[in-house]
């Protein structure tokens, strides 16, 4: 299991910037995308994330990298999968009140993970997309919410 920074991570991180852009809201977040594997540290995101975001004109630009104990100090930190989820809470010294999996703000798959489709052919990007589509929106009007912007 791959668990660099190329796929879904900067998918999501690029949707989410497009809907507070959108919104008027991207002074208010400072938002970004991390791996926990070490792979394909400095490298863009794989050329069919691109594409898919390109697909459904979202602009996308990030370079890979790999969380570390320093984003803790991020209020929320978003896994894509329950792997990841491990991988971070090893990494944190102390609970994180604002860690969740992605799909916690996902209404029609609560809590699953985001499948990676790293491996997979180009449908499997565009499901992720949706899934991250759906979830973003969710987490937006969380965020609103809770801290009344």
């Amino acid at each position: 299991m791959c668990l660099g920074n190329i796929c879904r991570s900067p998918l999501a991180e690029a949707i989410f910037k497009d809907k507070i852009t959108k919104k008027g809201l991207n002074h208010a977040f400072e938002v970004d995308s991390a791996g926990t594997g070490h792979w394909h540290v400095g490298e863009d995101p794989d050329p069919r994330s691109i594409a898919i975001a390109q697909k459904n004109n979202v602009p996308i630009q990030h370079k890979g990298r790999q969380f570390s104990i320093e984003d803790s100090a991020f209020d929320y930190i978003l896994a894509m999968d329950s792997h990841n989820l491990m991988n971070i809470l090893s990494l944190l010294e102390v609970q994180h009140e604002g860690l969740y999996l992605m799909r916690y703000f996902d209404e029609k798959q609560k809590d699953a993970d985001v499948p990676d489709p790293y491996y997979g052919g180009d449908s499997g990007f565009q499901n992720v997309y949706d899934i991250l589509d759906r979830s973003c929106d969710k987490l937006i009007d969380f965020l609103i919410d809770k801290h009344k912007l």
